[in-house]
């Protein structure tokens, strides 16, 4: 019998880059399907890649406050979003849908 190990994964430790971090977020608002809390919850891996702490202070807040906001288990307000993105030196931006 083979033995198989399973290592984790945590896609935090893959984005290194900034361009690698917007490409997740973009993608994972495509695959969310309207739900916040899954894209409360990419941003979170994208803080979680950059460091939470540095990204708490830079949004204003703690970072106990910043964790459960992107946790995924809540909505968070627009307004923390936005901090959040900006700490991370990222941007919101609209396209129209194709079809």
């Amino acid at each position: 019998m083979t033995t198989i190990k399973i290592t984790p994964y945590d896609v935090a430790d893959y984005l290194t880059t900034p361009e690698d971090c917007a490409a997740y977020l973009d993608a994972c608002i495509a695959e969310s399907d309207g739900d916040p809390a899954f894209i409360a919850k990419a941003i979170g891996d994208i803080a979680r890649a950059k460091g939470m702490t540095e990204v708490a202070r830079d949004a204003g807040m703690g970072r106990e406050s910043l964790y459960k906001a992107l946790s995924g288990e809540r909505n968070p307000e627009f307004g923390t979003i936005l901090k959040v993105l900006k700490a991370l030196g990222m941007q919101l931006h609209a396209a129209p849908v194709t079809v």
